[in-house]
């Protein structure tokens, strides 16, 4: 036994390191979705052990080890793994952790206890925590597909979850994520304010505003008019009994939240690129319902034990949308605006990899900041 090892599962892709005793990643695969709570169980394994496959043979490949190691998943003995660590996307409560835990052990023929965990993907984003003595707690934001916040602090080397905000999934909520921004975008924005401008210039001979958002759009599902884009999304899901002509256009070969999502890219591009006025409007209202959620977190502990002092804490992004820098400063910008300034701020791009070497550090009893900053996946550093 010699790796280590950190599955991040998501709602676009699941993500496998792989690292030795050292820290040092030593292999890395992508898999398809594993968002537990989208996905049928068998669909959920898949996603896992093919990233986990793939990063076992990539391991062979480098021949990092005199031995080689199986990769076909179940492992049925002498797995390679000292530890493992699975962060999951849809695991919201201590029921789903049991029912899945026998699985994902199962899978890597480790035995259920201390060297298998299993955690809501947030957890992965705490770890940049341990690099600063200062700080007492770390508020993590994913802001990806769907989103969520959560509070922790570290306590005696465990990551506690002191509260927890959102990541109610795309039909109940995930503000401030891609599916949100798609449908800000597509429905409560973009058409409401067309539909007004459309009623209001029946009356007043006064054109509607132009704007490049609803353009792209309208191109975007085949429409000519704002009415179209309703009937378009809401659309059945593709059937897979049913094989799709040459002709099927795009958005009817993904299903409905998708179409939506796919949609935030469009937004950000004609917000930040080209100063679309109504893309920007999407985004401010997008951040706003996401510092709102982050804002219910923080407080005086005096009054809450729970709730966490942001000038204490490290503030921790994750996920491709938060990703972006000038969505992230509108975040920053709106807790500034309500009075809550982190003391440092870190962007994790690469979450699996700071599982990974977390796991490798906490085994080694190695100093939590001498390993972290030396961590690919953490980077964006700022007080």
């Amino acid at each position: 036994m010699s790796l280590y090892l950190c599955v991040d599962c998501g709602g676009s892709k699941t993500c496998a390191v792989v690292t030795d005793v050292s820290g040092h990643v030593v292999a890395r695969a992508l898999g398809g979705p594993s968002n537990y709570a989208y996905l049928t169980l068998s669909a959920f394994t898949a996603a896992i052990k093919q990233a986990v496959s793939d990063a076992l043979k990539t391991c062979n490949e480098a021949s990092i080890s005199p031995r080689t190691y199986d990769t076909d998943l179940p492992l049925r003995s002498n797995s390679p793994f000292v530890a493992a660590w699975f962060g999951v996307s849809g695991v919201d409560s201590p029921g789903a952790i049991e029912s899945v835990t026998p699985v994902l052990a199962g899978l890597l023929g480790l035995p259920i206890g201390p060297r298998i965990t299993v955690t809501n993907d947030t957890h992965l984003l705490a770890a940049p925590l341990r690099m600063y003595a200062d700080a007492m707690n770390a508020v993590t934001v994913i802001g990806g597909t769907g989103s969520i916040t959560v509070s922790f602090r570290d306590h005696h080397g465990i990551f506690e979850e002191l509260g927890r905000i959102g990541g109610w999934g795309w039909i109940l909520g995930d503000e401030g994520g891609g599916y949100y921004i798609g449908r800000e975008a597509a429905t409560l924005k973009s058409v409401r304010c067309i539909l007004r401008e459309h009623d209001e210039a029946s009356v007043t001979s006064k054109p509607a505003t132009y704007s490049l958002l609803t353009a792209r759009i309208l191109e975007t599902f085949g429409a000519t008019n704002v009415l179209e884009i309703l009937t378009k999304i809401h659309q059945p899901d593709p059937s897979a009994s049913e094989l799709p002509s040459r002709d099927t256009p795009a958005y009817l070969l993904v299903n409905r939240e998708a179409r939506l999502s796919s949609l935030a890219p469009i937004v950000f591009e004609c917000a930040f690129k080209h100063h679309d006025a109504l893309a920007l409007r999407v985004l401010q209202a997008s951040s706003r319902a996401l510092v709102s959620q982050v804002a219910l977190l923080l407080g005086d502990p005096s009054a809450s034990s729970r709730r966490v002092r942001p000038e204490d804490s490290v503030l921790v992004f994750g996920g491709s949308i938060v990703g972006i820098e000038a969505y992230r400063k509108m975040i920053l910008a709106d807790l500034e605006a309500l009075g809550h300034v982190f003391r440092y701020v870190e962007v994790v791009s690469d979450p699996a990899v700071v599982g990974a070497v977390t796991l490798a550090m906490t085994a080694r009893r190695v100093n939590g900041a001498s390993v972290m900053n030396g961590i690919n996946g953490v980077n964006g550093r700022h007080k």
